[in-house]
């Protein structure tokens, strides 16, 4: 089945992952992404097939699958204008949608919505989108073959979410897989999230994981079982216990890995991507 495949970010963030292990589960799938992104980088360097021309014609793909809010705007309204192909949404913020005229027509356009979680689908509904239109494709990462060596002491946190807690040097992340095959905590502040693909990242690695009770962040953490949930401002006790207690967030990281290799793989992602696809044409 051709696929056609349009992310608009410019930065390599967690949507951005998700397009990758998607694209390299996929059979013919292609890539169509802004010049000069981050995301074209690391597709190419992976040898998954881009789009050379970004305005180019559509090429007759089976669907077309948006990946990201600019995106969707982008595919709904070039295929408005051109032959129609189904045409796949991913919604993975958990914001509100806006309910502007030009917002009401775009979200129209859509063949189906994959929401990330039950959390982000909600909101969708909450917009106006008829739930017989929405499927929920949680996210999916790569697990390690061997879970992460946990270092005492050794916390981190993704340095665009950064936490301070007196007394503990928490370590800003420059290279996520990398930082978390040492780390004994991995810290996730987040004012709104629609699910949270990094912290399934630390889950896989066997890292027990402090985080913002926010979105659909407790659809991944349960709380004193996969690690720990807290109200934004109060990371200081969670993060001490489990440095006070190596035993119980060794047993939460382990925990955490058992549920990502169950349900939040990569592999499981694609394939309930790949059913919706079928859903869509048939």
């Amino acid at each position: 089945m051709k696929t056609l495949h349009i992310d608009m970010g410019r930065e390599m963030q967690g949507g951005q992952w998700q397009v990758i292990y998607l694209l390299e589960r996929l059979e013919d799938a292609r890539l169509r992404t802004p010049p000069g992104s981050a995301l074209r980088i690391e597709a190419l360097r992976r040898g998954i097939e881009i789009e050379k021309q970004f305005r180019a014609p559509w090429d007759n793909p089976a669907l077309i699958h948006a990946h990201d809010a600019k995106a969707h705007r982008v595919a709904a309204m070039v295929n408005f204008r051109s032959p129609r192909k189904p045409l796949i949404v991913s919604r993975r913020v958990g914001f509100p949608i806006r309910k502007s005229i030009l917002s009401r027509w775009k979200y129209q356009q859509a063949s189906l919505y994959i929401a990330i979680s039950r959390y982000v689908a909600a909101q969708l509904e909450d917009a106006g989108i008829h739930s017989g239109l929405i499927r929920i494709v949680f996210d999916g990462v790569p697990v390690p073959a061997t879970p992460s060596t946990l270092e005492p002491g050794r916390v981190i946190a993704l340095a665009s979410k950064s936490v301070t807690i007196p007394g503990i040097r928490i370590q800003p992340v420059s290279d996520l897989w990398r930082d978390l095959s040492t780390a004994s905590v991995f810290v996730y502040r987040s004012e709104m999230e629609g699910l949270g693909s990094a912290l399934l990242a630390a889950m896989a690695s066997g890292v027990p994981v402090v985080a913002s009770r926010v979105g659909g962040v407790p659809e991944i953490v349960a709380h004193g079982e996969t690690g720990l949930l807290v109200e934004n401002g109060r990371f200081d006790d969670p993060v001490r216990y489990l440095l006070d207690n190596p035993e119980k967030a060794a047993e939460m990281g382990r925990r955490g890995r058992q549920l990502v290799q169950s349900k939040f793989t990569a592999d499981h992602m694609a394939e309930e991507t790949r059913r919706v696809y079928q859903e869509v044409i048939g």
